[in-house]
């Protein structure tokens, strides 16, 4: 599946660049929503999977910080 590669990749990455990722989603969910506020978005779809992608990436930081403990 798309979703399993993915976590797979973010498992493989360090905090630095999970941090960065982070960071770098959260900026196009905002423009995604004011896109979408403006009528300009054609793919909704894509800020729902935009916020999954940020939920997974907090997760991963999530596992590693509870296992460096």
């Amino acid at each position: 599946m798309k979703t399993n590669k993915y976590v797979e990749e973010l498992l493989a990455k360090s905090a630095e660049e999970l941090q960065t990722e982070l960071v770098s989603a959260k900026k196009e969910l905002f423009n995604l929503k004011f896109q979408n506020a403006t009528n300009q978005l054609d793919n909704t779809a894509r800020i729902k999977e935009v916020r999954r992608n940020i939920a997974r990436i907090q997760t991963v930081i999530t596992q590693n910080a509870k296992a460096a403990n």
